[in-house]
């Protein structure tokens, strides 16, 4: 396994901030998830990766049954507390390439919201396959930073403090807009050979953040997590200084999520 996805070890040291941090995903994503694929509660969901429970809780509010595995035992902790009014949802902790469901057992739909790319890619697509019945659907999405036209100028001013770091990703800048940013998750699906592509859509949505919330926010990201200490405090010095100039101190943020629904292919 790669360096990089060593990394998803580091998401269990910000399991008590990720709920609140990480903003929610868009209701309307929920809403094109059940319509495309069909599913109907009481139908037993799997999700790959739950993390705190971000994308199970409004699954379970729905009254689906959802079994949902977790690497970080802090995080699966997390997800137990969030969860804990819903029975029927239940938090197992493991890897997804570890994990291995009782006998016979097959799910209506597997799922992954902003995890999908920390498992094992010769792992992952084959076994989701195994995990459903004929034409069952994988559905597959994530939130990433938007840079629309007229983004918050905050961003370039900062990235600059990335750089002299040695922390930028060496990209252009500014990076595409979402309509341009290429999405590598449909090739996947059909790369892989178990699933064929059923539907793909984007959603855009912003947040306003003080610098606490920003620097909270930052403390969820891998690459954060992971940075030494001093270049971390000297980026989030930074960040506060920028932000306190400002009348209102808060910055805009924009978001973007890609659903990517498959369908499993019949053997």
């Amino acid at each position: 396994m790669s360096n990089d996805h060593r990394l998803r070890t580091t998401f269990d040291n910000a399991a008590a901030l990720y709920q609140g941090a990480r903003p929610d995903y868009p209701a309307e994503l929920f809403c094109d998830l059940v319509a495309i694929t069909g599913v109907e509660p009481p139908a037993h969901l799997l999700e790959v990766g739950c993390g705190p429970g971000k994308a199970t809780l409004p699954l379970a509010q729905m009254g689906f049954r959802i079994t949902a595995v977790e690497l970080g035992d802090a995080l699966a902790a997390q997800a137990r507390h969030n969860l804990a009014d819903f029975p029927e949802a239940s938090v197992v902790t493991s890897s997804f390439e570890d994990w291995e469901p009782p006998t016979g057992v097959r799910f209506d739909l597997v799922y992954a919201a902003t995890a999908w790319k920390w498992v094992d890619p010769e792992v992952k697509y084959a076994k989701a396959a195994a995990l459903l019945p004929q034409s069952g659907h994988l559905a597959v999405w994530g939130a990433g930073h938007a840079f629309p036209t007229g983004f918050d100028p905050f961003f370039t001013e900062i990235q600059h403090v990335y750089d002299e770091l040695g922390e930028g990703d060496g990209g252009s800048w500014p990076p595409p807009p979402p309509e341009d940013q290429p999405d590598p998750t449909a090739t996947e699906f059909e790369a892989s050979g178990h699933f064929a592509v059923a539907a793909t859509r984007r959603y855009l949505w912003t947040r306003h953040y003080t610098a606490d919330q920003y620097i909270a926010l930052l403390d969820t990201f891998s690459g954060h997590i992971a940075m030494e200490p001093a270049k971390r405090e000297h980026l989030y010095q930074e960040i506060r200084r920028r932000l306190a100039l400002r009348p209102d101190r808060r910055l805009t943020r924009h978001w973007s999520a890609v659903l990517t629904i498959g369908r499993r292919l019949d053997d």
